[in-house]
Order: structure tokens, then sequence, then C-alpha cells
């Protein structure tokens, strides 16, 4: 599923569907397009567009983070954003050094602040079919493919960068923490990931992906070797593939 704001506009869920037919995905994309809302929330239209006109002498600087890379289930979430100079927002960080409830105020603000954005949500099938850092990098370069305008840089969180860019990246260690622009990426991917973890846990009940939102919690482990894998869970992490070998041994 890609979701992109300001100068481009939503393409719908991407063709990897979950296990049960796109079932899961479809409802999630309804929800959590352009502006990933609460659950609460009414579904948004599936297009936005900007009224600023893009300054063709401008640079456009990306920044590209993502989350999810550990979880053994739900989605991979990346995003790219291009923020405003002339928009300021205070508060940028890391988003694992932030509490929820700050991450929940400044996803807004940088929606509605930034030049453009884009999310991408790489589903568990493509993950197992790419491995974890192929699906990360593939998932960069969509991100970045979706921004309109288009950047001219993009910086990368971390120590690699896509083979694929559309156009020069740097990677920057520890980048969410000293550059806005990852920051702001590294926000909107794990507000995106978290609120549709909350929903997939009601599709997917007893496993707790609410509350720990599919990374390898004592509780999730103990869930998994209850309730066996549901569709969202990736089968080439190590937890889930034992347990599914132990099951086919009986």
């Amino acid at each position: 599923m890609i979701s992109r704001g300001k100068f481009g506009a939503n393409t719908g869920p991407s063709p990897q569907s979950s296990p049960r037919g796109g079932e899961e995905t479809n409802d999630a994309a309804r929800i959590c397009s352009i502006e990933a809302p609460s659950p609460q929330a009414s579904p948004p239209s599936e297009t936005r567009a900007g009224g600023e006109e893009a300054n063709a002498r401008s640079i456009f600087i990306a920044g590209v983070d993502e989350a999810g890379r550990g979880p053994l289930a739900g989605p991979l979430a990346v995003a790219a954003v291009i923020l405003d100079p002339q928009r300021p927002i205070l508060g940028l960080d890391d988003s694992k050094k932030l509490s929820a409830a700050k991450r929940e105020a400044l996803y807004p603000q940088i929606i509605e602040c930034a030049l453009a954005w884009c999310v991408v949500l790489i589903e568990p099938d493509e993950i197992d079919r790419l491995n974890i850092f192929q699906a990360t990098m593939s998932g960069m370069s969509r991100a970045v493919a979706g921004l309109m305008p288009a950047a001219h840089e993009a910086l990368i969180d971390g120590n690699k960068l896509p083979g694929d860019l559309p156009c020069r990246g740097r990677a920057i260690v520890g980048g969410d923490a000293l550059e806005p622009a990852i920051s702001a990426a590294s926000i909107l991917a794990k507000v995106s990931r978290d609120r549709l973890m909350v929903l997939l846990d009601a599709v997917h009940p007893g496993y707790g992906f609410a509350v720990h939102k599919g990374y390898p919690t004592p509780a999730h482990l103990a869930s998994l070797q209850r309730l066996g894998p549901c569709p969202q869970h990736r089968r080439s992490f190590a937890p889930v593939r034992q347990l599914l070998a132990q099951r086919a041994l009986y």
C-alpha cells in the first residue's frame, strides 16, 4: 500500500495482499490511506493535493526511514518526507525516543507542513519472499519515488543505500536523531504502522497486536504457540518458521 500527500495521490493497496485474498489489506487501506487516521475517524478521500506551487529552482531533500523490521507479524512501513523550510516543526526526533502521545501529536503537523510525503507498506508475504533487508531497500526506493515534487537527494537512516533510488542518496547512521526530515519520516512510518496493528488486532484477536505491535514479546510468543501463526505472521522469521516446522512433524 502506498499513501502520498500534498502533491501526490493514493495509489491504493499494493498487489502483495495477505493470504486471505487481500481482505485485511483493503480494509486497512481504506482507513489508513493518505492521513492514516485513528480507528475512530471516518475514511478519508482517496486523493489529496496541495495548492502550493513547487518552485522549480528549489532543491528538494527527502528524509527516509522505516518502522517494523523486527516484528514477527504485520507489514514493514517505510516513509519519505520533504520538509518545508518555511514551516519548521518543533519537537522532531527519532520516533523511538518519543512517547506515543508525542508521535501522535507530531503526525498531523508533519502531514500539514511537509512539502510532500509518502508512506509505503510492505506486506508480510513480500517480506518473506525478498527477506527483510531487501524489502526495506525496496520500500525506501518506492517511498522516494512516490514523492511529488520529486526529491533531488534522499537522506537514508542507516549505513546502506538502496541500489535503485530515483535520486542521489546519502546514508546517515543515527540520522533519525540528526536530520529533521529523517525524524519526520520515522514518525510517519511508526504512527502509520502502529495504527494499522491496532486494526489488525481486531481482525486477528488473541495475539495482542494492539499492545506489542507484532514484536516478539513473551506474551506474543506465548499466543503464537497457543494459536499458531495467522496470515499476518512472517513465515521467514525464526520463531514462526520453527513453529510451523514443529507442527508439520505432528
